[in-house]
């Protein structure tokens, strides 16, 4: 059974820093694709960072890019995956439930993540003064 468990959500300054974390297990590809997306209130999901297994693709939508970078580490016995987005220079826009999904034997790609089958429970992020 595939688990996927978000930390890190918190209240931040605007031009401040976070680093989300997305503790990913029971996945049994190593084509699977580990993606983080966001919901604000009264907007619909959308994607934000996407990486692949094996690090052979990565995917960030146009907001991200030069801001937040997406990384990953599997742990020794391969049961865990972690994925980790850094977000520096946030905005009150960035403000969200975040939220982790993954896919077995899938890419990375824009959309809002309606393909992917496994998804945490989501935290919150709030950017205000």
């Amino acid at each position: 059974e595939v688990h996927l468990v978000e930390s890190g959500g918190a209240l931040v300054q605007p031009g401040g820093s976070l680093r989300l974390s997305c503790a990913a297990s029971g996945l049994t590809s190593e084509h699977y694709a580990i993606g983080w997306f966001r919901q604000a209130p009264g907007k619909e999901r959308e994607g934000v960072s996407c990486i692949r297994g094996n690090d052979i693709g990565r995917y960030y939508a146009d907001f991200a890019k030069n801001r937040f970078t997406i990384s990953y580490n599997v742990s020794n016995d391969n049961a865990e995956i972690s994925v980790y987005l850094e977000m520096n220079s946030l905005r009150p826009e960035d403000t969200a439930d975040y939220y982790c999904a993954a896919e077995e034997n899938y890419y990375c790609s824009s959309g809002n993540g309606a393909d992917f089958t496994y998804w945490g429970q989501g935290i919150r992020v709030t950017v205000s003064s």
